[in-house]
């Protein structure tokens, strides 16, 4: 095999690599409900017109107020929400916080359960 040939096998292969852990992280849970996915598609990234959340990358979560800011639960660990990731809906049909996070770009958006 020539150079080239081992170059293009690399490229792929790297490739590849970069796009498992996307692609295992993109399976929504087991018990999503698919009337919701309307909801989610609809936050957007604050202060953008690009969609933040979608059933994949979107999970309900446990949430914590710590002096003056919000900790929400991933992974085990507890997570401080930046405050301009913070949406100010009060349309949350969940019943719970939810969190859109991925491991590249961290908490896109963070939603508080509705208050009753």
């Amino acid at each position: 095999m020539g150079l080239a040939a081992l170059s293009v096998m690399r490229r792929l292969f790297l490739a590849a690599a970069l796009l498992l852990p996307t692609t295992a992280g993109a399976q929504p849970p087991a018990d999503a409900d698919p009337t919701l996915g309307p909801w989610f598609r609809s936050l957007l990234v604050p202060g953008t017109s690009i969609s933040c959340c979608s059933v994949t990358d979107c999970r309900a979560t446990e949430y914590r107020i710590e002096a003056d800011h919000y900790e929400a639960l991933i992974g085990g660990n507890w997570i401080v929400v930046p405050p301009d990731k913070i949406l100010q809906r009060t349309d949350n049909p969940t019943g719970h916080a939810v969190v859109c996070w991925t491991p590249q770009r961290g908490i896109l958006c963070f939603v508080r359960a509705t208050e009753s």
